[in-house]
């Protein structure tokens, strides 16, 4: 299984959710000022980034609204959406930040995060640039609790550190924390999945198809999780989104129970943009799906059932799955699904058509 098809996910975080209470109006005031401000610079950054000033340059002018800390964040949060613009052919230039958050990123030097700070389980200050510090109450879920009370303190013994954003929506406020994934799995890992087998996975817009196999390559089991309901027009981005995380719990569930031990997802890093056609509805259906969050979902999942989780390489999978699907008897994405197997095995794929006659 040596080379260079696979590699084992970069995950060292997972996101914690915690609800932060209305503050007083003062408080409140202070706190959306921020978030607009902190909104404002990030908008300024990409631009100045895209325009190839350096990030001295960048930090430095940031500096002068906000502070280190957050202007350091800033910069690293302008570099992705550039990279990412370049990535889907658009101009850096014209994008535009509609939505109004704060990001800190974490230090273990400053009790866990320089700018927002877990103080307790119920507690956040968050640091208002040449105003001091504010005070708000945040609620995690009960089952939460044994997990944010360690890491607050170890954080504020300045042995750990976290990630933390404030993000507005519906009225209300959020906190989102990024556990360490070493702390998470520690509360939330459910032992080790022992099993022998590999199940290898297709993700789509409406479908998730799983194909179980032997060491030797050999198709053990098939399944496939359909709802096409969620890419008609009008069908609610949240209703979606749960039938597709559901879905993926499913059959993860049922790879665990049935033999097991290692799961692949696509390695989506190594795929440069995503391919619009001609085709109105499948536009659609790209442009709606977040492809990556679901594959984050099932891999911070897959850890957490004690499977070995790992990427593959995905180029050519779908065109040699068009091939191979009649002959084995499945369909395309399952097809897909059994080639990123075959390949993670060190099987050469390229010449999988040729070797079974299929021309």
């Amino acid at each position: 299984m040596a080379g260079k098809a696979w590699r084992k996910p970069e995950i060292e975080h997972v996101t914690v959710i915690g609800k932060i209470k209305q503050p007083d109006q003062e408080t409140y005031l202070k706190l959306v000022k921020l978030a607009h401000e902190f909104s404002r610079c990030v908008s300024k950054a990409v631009k100045m980034l895209a325009k190839g000033l350096s990030k001295d340059v960048i930090v430095k002018e940031t500096t002068k609204d906000l502070n280190l800390g957050y202007a350091d964040t800033i910069y690293k949060i302008a570099k992705l959406i550039v990279e990412g613009c370049k990535a889907n052919g658009s101009n850096p230039l014209k994008a535009k930040i509609k939505k109004k958050f704060i990001i800190s990123r974490g230090f273990s030097s400053y009790k866990g995060n320089r700018n927002v700070r877990l103080v307790s389980t119920s507690e956040v200050l968050v640091r208002i640039p040449k105003d001091g510090w504010i005070r708000l109450e945040v609620e995690f879920g009960q089952r939460y609790l044994p997990l944010i009370g360690e890491l607050v303190q170890k954080s504020l013994n300045k042995e750990l550190s976290y990630t933390a954003k404030i993000v507005f929506g519906n009225g209300k406020i959020y906190l989102h924390v990024s556990v360490p994934l070493e702390l998470y799995l520690k509360y939330f890992g459910n032992g080790k999945a022992k099993g022998e087998l590999i199940a290898s996975f297709d993700v789509n817009s409406d479908r998730i198809n799983m194909v179980i196999v032997d060491r030797r390559g050999i198709i053990r089991d098939v399944k496939v999780k359909h709802f096409p309901e969620v890419t008609s027009h009008g069908f609610p981005k949240d209703k979606a989104k749960h039938l597709r995380l559901n879905a993926l719990a499913e059959l993860l569930n049922y790879a665990y129970h049935h033999g097991v031990g290692i799961i692949l997802f696509e390695d989506l890093e190594l795929i440069k943009s995503r391919k619009f056609t001609k085709s109105k509805k499948a536009n659609r259906k790209i442009s709606k799906f977040a492809k990556a969050q679901l594959l984050q979902y099932g891999m911070i999942r897959a850890l957490r059932m004690g499977f070995e989780v790992y990427l593959v390489n995905p180029s050519y999978t779908s065109k040699l799955g068009e091939k191979i699907q009649k002959f084995l008897g499945i369909d395309i994405h399952t097809a897909s699904a059994y080639l990123l197997a075959l390949k993670f095995l060190g099987f050469k794929v390229s010449k999988i058509a040729k070797v079974s006659n299929i021309s």
